[in-house]
């Protein structure tokens, strides 16, 4: 059995007296322990997707399954992380990660809980920052703060919302290998749905890309990443059989944002 299947998922919103068609026909499934991430161009229909599988949203037609089980809901089994760090600011580091892991198990000592949360923090590169607030740490540090609080959730699927998108080139490179050791070095490897524009981070981190055309949003094509772990980005890029797969994913990419604006050539 997956762990997450989606079969034949439509969802329409409703406009005024209109109604908007995000997503059509989607269907595929992740395998438990997977690291998917959905690439497509701006409105395919990425964060409706994530919505459904957080539960937020609900389809207007096919099934959304996590276990085999429809979604009927938000769920201590998914943990979210996004754009945009979430911490709040009026919280410590620490603070912030105990209130995560709370949400899921409200019985735990305050002695335990405090130690998770130092414990989470630490994998992530955050000790002695504890006891700073948000907005004493930089952008890069406060996403792994919210990292560390999803991980500390312990929950068995992470959705990642762009996570890296706010922070600049050098931070976002520092965060995909954390999140690439973290998530290969784990014991209860997490199932990973991993929204992203970046095609060389999705390559890097991902089993599996699942590519998206928009209006509506629908899947162009499923692709399999051919490198094997662990990996690490540096050699990859030195690779030329990286290289020429790289360029196979880009041609796919902008011939679809081509096909958008009537055949306009786009230069890679």
């Amino acid at each position: 059995m997956s762990k997450i299947e989606l079969q034949n998922v439509t969802l329409n919103y409703a406009e005024r007296n209109n109604v908007f068609t995000a997503l059509e026909d989607i269907s595929f499934s992740v395998k438990e322990g997977e690291f998917v991430s959905i690439i497509g161009a701006s409105g395919c229909g990425k964060s409706s997707l994530l919505s459904l599988l957080e539960g937020l949203n609900f389809p207007t037609a096919g099934r959304v399954t996590i276990n085999g089980d429809d979604i009927k809901g938000t769920g201590d089994d998914r943990a979210v992380v996004f754009q945009h760090y979430s911490l709040f600011p009026w919280m410590t580091t620490r603070a912030n990660v105990v209130y995560g892991i709370k949400q899921v198990n409200k019985k735990l000592p305050k002695k335990d809980l405090g130690q998770i949360a130092d414990d989470y923090l630490s994998k992530v590169g955050l000790s002695g920052f504890e006891n700073k607030y948000p907005l004493q740490l930089s952008g890069g540090m406060q996403q792994r703060a919210a990292i560390a609080r999803a991980l500390a959730m312990s929950p068995s699927i992470l959705l990642m919302d762009e996570p890296f998108g706010a922070v600049d080139a050098k931070n976002r490179k520092i965060l995909q290998e954390l999140l690439l050791e973290l998530w290969e070095n784990s014991e209860d490897k997490k199932t990973v749905i991993f929204v992203t524009h970046d095609i060389d981070e999705a390559i890097l981190l991902s089993d599996r890309i699942i590519m998206m055309s928009a209006n509506p949003g629908r899947i162009k094509k499923e692709i399999s990443i051919p490198f094997p772990r662990p990996r690490n980005g540096s050699k990859l890029l030195e690779s030329r059989e990286y290289l020429n797969f790289r360029k196979e994913i880009i041609t796919s990419f902008f011939n679809d944002i081509s096909e958008r604006i009537g055949g306009e050539e786009v230069a890679l």
